[in-house]
């Protein structure tokens, strides 16, 4: 069994910061990529940033400059930086690993709310 578990989030003012961890394990094949999903209210989920197991990242170019996807040394930790947060990062995050068979698990989400 694979759990992938999320921590932080929460409330924030216009500019600030927070971070977001998700730790895979369990009985997880080896890890391709982990990355982070957000679904704005009444929108559909969207990628905000990838990282894959050679370390190669990429971003929405809405967070570009702004976040930070990085690993852990065992690279089973996934975080996500998000600094000069905006109203409009306001969403229910979400991790995703994908092992090197190609399946994907979901973590269980975390709302992030940007408001003054």
């Amino acid at each position: 069994q694979v759990h992938v578990v999320q921590s932080g989030g929460g409330l924030v003012q216009p500019g600030g910061s927070l971070r977001l961890s998700c730790a895979a394990s369990g009985s997880i094949w080896g890890i391709d990529a982990m990355g982070w999903y957000r679904q704005p209210p009444g929108k559909q989920r969207e990628l905000v940033a990838s990282i894959t197991r050679g370390g190669t990242t990429n971003y929405a170019d809405s967070v570009k400059g702004r976040f930070t996807i990085s690993t852990d040394n065992a690279k089973s930790t996934v975080f996500l930086q998000m600094n000069s947060l905006r109203p409009e990062d306001t969403a229910v995050y979400y991790c995703l690993v994908t092992d090197t068979r190609g399946y994907n698990y979901w973590g269980q989400g975390t709302q992030v709310t940007v408001s003054s």
